[in-house]
């Protein structure tokens, strides 16, 4: 391997914060105003005008607005959601949490999103709504999913919580359903440490999230009216004055991802390793790189081998059906039903890629995973 200007560890993953990021924190923090309140009103208005949506409700978490939204559009017992089989387990964990039945169909094992032309199958009288995942940061399939949704009278929630910035068809993620959910976890690329935005073109389902954010109160009702039986589901100030500052350098940090991409395309060898596909007419925001290895053994062993030469990786995501509480309360069969999610998981691999990796940085771990031999 050639001499590398490298620091180890590498990690999968880092948030960085500049100086201007931390300066519009420590702002709020002298002025006193920690809790919701005008910096919060700015971001949201930041975000409609970034995205294009006529509506924004900043949340205490992605989990938190994810749920808000399917409460917003009456779902609950008796109901039920499609969903990927394959995506981080609060997808489906909000389904449960109103009262709903998740739905879930296997996935393109390209692309990682939910297959489409096998999510028909599962509609019911019972469905109520579709939430399509835009799995590490590239968008589903849309038009097909909004086809679907129209032919069946039937709700669309985009979890786009990895994808800021990502597009489909020349529009953002975030612009195609009644509801949109951005995570601000540090695992994404704009982050506040625990927060979620919810995009929407609805300001009647807008209100109604600002009030169910917010104990239940009507907002600008003076004096306050409690309508809603709500949830404390609240962005601080200071949080959100860090996001809007990095909002500002979003295009930047896509870029650099794209090019540190670029690559693990060229470097990586291909004969245990494949690749992930971007379909004609997406950008993918590439909140994670993620690869599938030929086989469980060898995905277990490989990920050994690097974090024993201080590369830190982990599988990208979970096949949601083949976890404890859904495998028991459901009794999936997993690899039988969802092959490709079960895949996915099973053999699937993060690589480390943030707005701080470095070029050599992602050359070391190419080398290093091409030098890879499997003892059986």
């Amino acid at each position: 391997m050639r001499k590398l200007n490298v620091s180890l560890p590498i990690f999968l993953s880092k948030p960085y914060l500049d100086e201007e990021d931390i300066s519009a924190v420590v702002e709020v923090l002298k002025s006193g105003n920690l809790v919701q309140g005008r910096k919060v009103l700015e971001l949201e208005s930041q975000i409609k005008d970034l995205f294009g949506v006529s509506q924004c409700s900043a949340v205490s978490n992605g989990t938190a607005s994810l749920q808000l939204a399917l409460l917003a559009l009456g779902v609950g017992k008796g109901d039920e959601v499609i969903i990927p089989a394959f995506s981080y387990i609060a997808t489906a964990n909000v389904v449960e949490l109103v009262g709903a039945t998740p739905i879930f169909v296997d996935i393109d094992l390209a692309t990682f999103n939910i297959d489409v032309a096998k999510s028909e199958k599962k509609i019911t009288k019972k469905t109520k709504c579709l939430m399509p995942v835009h799995e590490f940061g590239l968008c589903a399939d849309m038009d097909p999913i909004l086809g679907l949704a129209k032919k069946y009278n039937i709700s669309v929630i985009e979890d786009a919580a990895c994808a800021v910035g990502a597009k489909y068809k020349g529009s953002y993620a975030g612009t195609f359903g009644e509801f949109a959910s951005f995570s601000l976890h540090p695992r994404k690329s704009i982050t506040c440490g625990e927060g979620g935005l919810l995009a929407s073109n609805s300001s009647e389902l807008d209100r109604k999230i600002k009030t169910l954010r917010n104990h239940g109160i009507e907002p600008n009702s003076i004096p306050m009216k409690f309508v809603e039986a709500g949830f404390n589901y609240r962005l601080t100030d200071f949080q959100a004055a860090m996001v809007s500052s990095q909002m500002r350098r979003l295009e930047t940090i896509l870029l650099r991802k794209a090019e540190l991409v670029k690559i693990y395309y060229f470097l990586l060898r291909k004969d245990i390793i494949t690749l992930p596909v971007v379909p004609s007419g997406s950008e993918h925001s590439w909140q994670t790189f993620h690869v599938i290895i030929d086989n469980h053994a060898i995905r277990n062993d490989l990920q050994d081998y690097l974090k024993n030469n201080q590369v830190f990786v982990n599988y990208g995501a979970q096949c949601i059906p083949e976890m404890d509480f859904y495998k028991n309360k459901y009794h999936f069969d997993s690899q039988k039903d969802y092959p490709s999610a079960y895949k996915a998981y099973s053999c699937g691999l993060a690589l480390p890629l943030c707005e701080t990796t470095t070029e050599e940085e992602i050359i070391f771990v190419c080398e290093l995973i091409n030098k890879y031999k499997y003892a059986e």
